[in-house]
């Protein structure tokens, strides 16, 4: 039989005269001495070079030929008296010669690390150095080998490494007790210290003998990159099966905590082996798909040019999207217990493997599932910026929940979106009465995108839900924009289309929203609501006056603003034909606390005096009276003018507003906002005398109200239904010069809208006065890029314009087109 020596010249690390005996040539198994002073027999795969201890005795196999060497037994060298013996009573150590090259330091025992009931231990020949971990005698162990080139330099435990790497290693005298050092661990100690190579061999070497039998490889095996990969290694063990190897590829990544081989082991087969084409056959006879038929098959496959790649990956497709598929049906049977048990159990055995892209589905599917992930593994989440944005967020709630910073990172910029979409929708340059920014209902408004995704993260998560909504306060109180109230009601609306009640039924507002809401829909507020809006202002307890905070930001939302102001105006008008006062009616009433409690809001949450504001007395018994002669003057005057000449009188239309109802307009906030929505009601109305009779009195009211975008963006809408009276020069005079030219050279949003309006109707003004608005509208230098771009849009209109219209002699000379008529017979008796 061959000799071991001609078979593996540079495979085996274990010198000739320790080798006893060749078993076969599948599977190579030889006996030597271990650092116990036990005979160990030890398989071997030449290809990919593993070794595992099978079996332990106290004297040699039976099929030992001759007697082997003794290796040094707990730092001392083994005598014949102790040493054992072989098959008929041979002793094992039966010359001078073999203790002289024992002592020799032709094998030299490192040290032992004791863990629990296991331990590790290191042996080194010249140019070869291994190290094992056992589990008491009989029980699985493992042996890693290295191959170091040039010095002598053994392998070490990895936790003696770290312990003594600056001191010489000391080992343990015949007794188990820690005795003096080792004469040859002194002189390895002092090698290692002295040459380069020999520490970076170490570092190298460091994690060898962390696996046990059949179970994960430790992180050091196989860490490429010197010294500085292999101190970063300790630090990348996460724990949990978590992927910690360096320097591994992200596509196998987790596969050696598994014991699957891939690309590495591959790579290293090849290293070592003396032949690779067997090499390679062996590791896809491992490796490839257990199935006897497949191998007739694949030869087939091969002869019609079909990659064995191309099989291989649809084979794991398929079985991966049959594993998708049963752990969604895992979540749903059996009892949640049960369920959830099997879950965390897939989870432990398969999180080594988030890293690997192609499996990484699998992994967060079970995450997916599972209501409470351990808190170990989200943190290894988080803390991977690849695996936080791949996991789903039923994953990412479990995150935010206990990290609200990073929840309000992710929310930031929805929130910001959403602003801009309603920015965008305010300043369009589409001008309509029936499509506004009002115009959209509030179940489609919900629907948007910025909407939707809110309500999935938040889920039935009542914490992040209230994270939410106290994003909202605080960013409503920096800005005071009014848009972050609408986005607190439609997320709780979105909420309730999908019957989330974990968080409806504990958000005190979520019945007065629902009621609010209906009313938005139908853009008026009946009795019926009314009175249902009144008895939940009516409910708040005592000592539960927070919630109107909650109350005025839902209606501070410019949607119900918009609702109550219109139902306002609409009641004032039926008062007028009714002849009754507003302090009469109590629908009126409501309308105007609901009103004064949605304006209030941002003085209520900034400090933090939760009561209803009270109603100005004026208001009701001054101002609305007033406003409601201004109805009857109007009223009057349309009534005279549908008289028939000879009994019309000759009245005039009032041009002038009583001075309380500019004063009104200035200095209440309540006053201000019903004086505006009438005049947007005028002007829908096209009732041109109304609207230059109030046009004067917006120029001072109350915060600058009347230049607002909102406002803006109505009146510009409603002002398209006008078209016609923008060829009269009092008209665009009283509109351009006499209301919105005042505030814009010092109010940017004013200049967008009044160039929005021209852009629509330019067309219609008289060519002398849309010169003069061009010039007066002329960006600045510190003009915003909104302000410039709308106004090279008018000047390319204008250009246009030009174009398009003869000039006066063009027109004189043009001569007149005359086509004689053709003479006709007529026709003829039928």
């Amino acid at each position: 039989m061959t000799s071991v020596r001609e078979l593996l010249p540079q495979a085996l690390p274990i010198p000739s005269r320790s080798v006893i005996n060749l078993i076969s040539s599948q599977r190579q198994k030889v006996a030597v001495r271990s650092e116990t002073g036990f005979f160990t027999i030890i398989k071997i795969k030449y290809s990919r070079l593993k070794y595992q201890f099978l079996n332990f005795s106290s004297r040699p196999p039976s099929f030992c030929a001759r007697p082997l060497p003794c290796a040094p037994s707990r730092g001392a060298p083994c005598t014949p008296s102790s040493a054992p013996t072989g098959p008929g009573g041979v002793s094992s150590v039966s010359t001078e010669e073999d203790k002289a090259r024992d002592e020799s330091g032709l094998q030299t025992w490192l040290g032992r690390d004791r863990r629990g009931a296991g331990r590790r231990t290191a042996w080194a020949w010249p140019g070869w150095a291994w190290s094992n971990e056992q589990r008491g005698l009989g029980g699985g162990a493992s042996l890693e080998v290295r191959a170091v080139s040039g010095r002598f330099c053994p392998a070490q435990p990895l936790s003696l490494a770290r312990r003594r790497s600056q001191e010489p290693l000391r080992g343990r005298g015949v007794s188990g007790v820690a005795g003096g050092p080792h004469r040859a661990g002194r002189k390895w100690a002092a090698a290692v210290g002295a040459d380069p190579r020999c520490r970076q061999a170490l570092v190298e070497l460091e994690g060898a003998g962390e696996r046990s039998s059949g179970g994960p490889r430790g992180p050091g095996e196989r860490t490429a990159g010197g010294p500085a990969a292999a101190a970063a290694a300790p630090a990348e063990r996460g724990g949990d099966g978590a992927p910690s190897r360096a320097g591994a590829s992200a596509l196998f990544a987790g596969l050696q905590d598994l014991g699957v081989a891939n690309g590495e082991d591959l790579k290293e087969t090849l290293t070592n082996c003396t032949e690779p084409l067997k090499a390679i056959e062996q590791f896809q006879t491992e490796n490839g798909v257990l199935l006897p038929s497949l191998q007739s098959a694949l030869p087939f496959l091969d002869l019609h040019g079909t990659p064995r790649l191309e099989f291989h990956q649809s084979v794991f497709d398929e079985l991966r999207d049959k594993l998708l598929e049963r752990v969604s049906a895992i979540a749903l049977e059996g009892k949640a217990e049960e369920r959830y048990k099997k879950l965390e159990d897939l989870l432990e055995k398969s999180f080594s493997l988030v890293k690997m892209p192609s499996l990484q589905p699998v992994v967060m599917c079970v995450m997916k599932h599972l209501p409470k992930v351990p808190e170990k593994k989200l943190k290894l989440v988080m803390a991977d910026k690849e695996l936080y944005r791949a996991c789903a967020v039923e994953v990412k709630r479990q995150i935010w929940q206990d990290n609200q910073a990073l929840f309000g990172d992710e929310v930031s910029p929805l929130l910001k979106q959403y602003i801009l979409e309603k920015e965008s929708a305010l300043f369009s340059t589409e001008l309509s009465v029936l499509h506004n920014f009002f115009s959209p209902s509030p179940k489609a408004r919900r629907q948007g995108e910025v909407v939707q995704k809110l309500t999935q993260m938040v889920g039935k998560n009542v914490k992040l839900y209230d994270m939410v909504l106290q994003f909202l306060r605080t960013l409503f109180l920096r800005t005071r924009n009014v848009h972050y109230c609408t986005l607190r009601a439609e997320l709780l609306m979105s909420l309730h289309d999908l019957d989330v009640g974990d968080i409806c039924s504990v958000d005190p507002c979520h019945k007065f929203t629902w009621c609010l809401d209906a009313c938005i829909r139908e853009r008026f507020v009946d009795s019926k609501r009314a009175r249902e809006l009144q008895g939940f202002l009516d409910g708040v307890k005592k000592g539960q006056e927070q919630v109107l905070g909650d109350l005025s930001m839902i209606l501070c939302d410019p949607f119900a603003i918009n609702t109550l102001s219109l139902s306002t105006v609409r009641h004032l008008q039926e008062l007028v034909g009714q002849e009754t006062l507003p302090r009469d009616s109590p629908d009126l009433l409501l309308l105007l606390r609901l009103l004064a409690l949605g304006q209030g809001a941002w003085d209520m949450i900034d400090s933090q005096v939760f009561k209803e504001p009270k109603m100005e007395v004026e208001l009701i018994t001054r101002f609305l009276p007033t406003l409601m002669s201004l109805v009857v003057d109007d009223h009057s005057f349309n009534v005279d003018q549908k008289l028939p000449a000879e009994d019309r009188a000759p009245v005039t239309y009032p041009n002038t507003l009583p001075e309380t109802f500019t004063k009104f307009l200035q200095e209440q906030r309540m006053a201000c906002e019903v004086g505006l929505y009438y005049v947007l009601h005028v002007a829908k109305q096209r009732n041109k005398n109304a609207l230059l009779r109030l046009l004067p009195g917006l120029v001072e009211t109350f915060s600058d109200l009347a230049f607002g975008d909102i406002f803006l963006h109505l009146l510009t809408g409603n002002l398209a239904l006008l078209a016609d009276e923008f060829a009269l020069d009092d008209f665009c005079s009283s509109l351009f010069e006499g209301f919105l030219l005042t505030a814009s050279p010092r109010k940017e949003n004013v200049q967008r809208h009044t160039l929005r309006l021209l852009l629509h109707l330019h067309h219609r003004v008289a060519p002398s006065r849309l010169q003069a608005l061009q010039k007066a509208l002329e960006p600045t230098g510190q003009s915003g890029e909104a302000v410039k771009e709308l106004y090279s849009q008018l000047g390319e209109k204008l250009e246009q314009l030009d174009h398009r219209k003869p000039s006066p002699a063009q027109a004189a000379e043009t001569p007149a087109l005359e086509l004689p008529l053709p003479t006709v017979p007529a026709p003829t008796g039928l």
